[in-house]
C-alpha cells in the first residue's frame, strides 16, 4: 500500500539546513497497525506528515498503491489525500460552531457527495462509533473521549484506505485513552490500516508493529511484543 524508498526531508533556512528524515525505507501493507515511536525531535511528525501527503520528500520515492507520488503537485496530493486518508489528531480539531453531525459531514462536502449519501454515511458512522445520540450536540458539550470518537468518525466517513493518528490519547485521561485505543484496534481488526505516532509504550502495544526513529532514521522495525486484544461485546 505504502512504500518509501530512500526518502529524505530537509528543512532549510538562510543560515541552517536540518535533516528531519534521512534515507527512510519503509513499507506499510494493507491491514497493518503501525506505531511510530522515538524521542522528541527524531522525525516522527515529519514522517507522519509525509505519509499523510501533507509534505513531500526532497529526495527518494513515495509509492502509494504502486504509484510514485513523490513529485506530485499539491493539488494532486490534496485530491488523493482527501479521498484516501483519514486523520485523527491529539487536539481533536473539531469546529466548535458545528454540531457533531456537521463536523463529521464536513469532509463529504469537500468531496461533493450528495446530500442523501452524506446523511446516510454520517448516520452509519455515528452509530458505529456509539455517538449517534450526541449528533446535535456541539463539541464543547462532550467529554474528551466523546470528542475523540467524533474525530475518528470524521476520519472514517470518507471510507479511507488509511487512518493516521497523531498522539490520539495525548489529551485524554487513562479511561478514555483505553477506550480510544481499543476503538482503533477494533477498526484495524476489521481491516482498516492504522498508522499512529505515540510516545506511549502502553499505546504502542495495541499495534501489531512498531518502528523507532532516532535522528531521522529508522533504528528498529519489529512486530509488537504484545498486541492487546479487543474485547467484543
Amino acid at each position: 500500500m505504502i512504500k518509501l524508498t530512500n526518502a529524505s526531508r530537509l528543512f532549510r533556512t538562510k543560515d541552517l539546513e536540518t535533516t528531519a528524515l534521512n534515507n527512510i525505507n519503509l513499507t506499510v501493507e494493507k491491514g497493518d497497525f503501525l506505531a511510530i515511536m522515538g524521542p522528541s525531535g527524531c522525525g516522527k511528525s515529519t514522517l507522519l506528515s509525509m505519509l499523510g501527503m501533507l509534505d513531500s520528500p526532497n529526495s527518494g520515492d513515495y509509492f502509494f498503491d504502486e504509484t510514485n507520488i513523490a513529485k506530485y503537485s499539491e493539488r494532486k496530493l490534496s485530491k488523493l489525500r482527501s479521498s484516501s486518508i483519514g486523520f485523527v489528531f491529539q487536539s481533536f480539531n473539531l469546529i466548535d460552531s458545528l454540531t457533531v453531525f456537521e463536523n463529521v459531514e464536513l469532509p463529504l462536502l469537500y468531496l461533493k457527495i450528495s446530500g442523501a449519501e452524506r446523511k446516510k454515511r454520517v448516520s452509519e458512522i455515528l452509530k458505529k462509533m456509539a455517538i449517534e445520540h450526541r449528533s446535535q450536540h456541539l463539541p464543547q458539550q462532550l467529554s474528551g473521549g466523546q470528542q475523540q470518537r467524533v474525530a475518528v468518525a470524521r476520519a472514517l466517513v470518507i471510507k479511507p484506505k488509511i487512518i493516521l493518528a497523531d498522539e490520539p490519547t495525548g489529551n485524554l485521561d487513562s479511561k478514555n485513552g483505553e477506550e480510544v485505543m481499543g476503538m482503533l484496534r477494533s477498526l484495524n481488526t476489521d481491516g482498516t490500516t492504522v498508522i499512529m505516532v505515540t510516545h506511549s509504550e502502553h499505546d504502542a502495544k495495541y499495534a501489531s508493529r512498531v518502528i523507532r526513529l532516532f535522528d531521522g532514521q529508522i533504528i528498529v522495525d519489529q512486530a509488537s511484543d504484545v498486541v492487546r486484544e479487543v474485547q467484543h461485546a
